[in-house]
């Protein structure tokens, strides 16, 4: 594995407009996840009481809820543009950490 590695520039340029695009579309889930805890209209049983709640968890306030993956995917885009954002040569030392990272991140179905 080569110690050292330098991307052309257009190159660069290509994956950090790449990535800036899918931080994007990232933000607007995340921003769209923050009203996933509005879980208004089930009931007002005990039964739909739980239901909402169970939801309202699936949407924030644990490692596994939606807005918090969002948020650890975002991270690690960030890390990984900025990576790529220096010719390369931070990704050498990134990519192993950033790729462990997306793995953790991933939702188990």
């Amino acid at each position: 594995m080569p110690t050292s590695m330098r991307l052309e520039p257009h190159v660069i340029e290509e994956l950090v407009t790449i990535c800036n695009t899918m931080l994007t579309s990232l933000e607007e889930a995340r921003d769209a996840a923050h009203d996933l805890v509005r879980t208004e209209g089930f009931g007002d049983c005990e039964s739909a009481r739980q239901l909402a709640a169970g939801y309202a968890r699936k949407a924030s306030g644990t490692p596994e809820s939606a807005r918090e993956r969002i948020d650890q995917f975002i991270a690690t885009l960030t890390d990984l543009r900025d990576a790529f954002a220096t010719g390369g040569e931070a990704f050498l030392d990134a990519e192993f950490d950033w790729a462990r990272q997306l793995r953790s991140a991933e939702i188990e179905l």
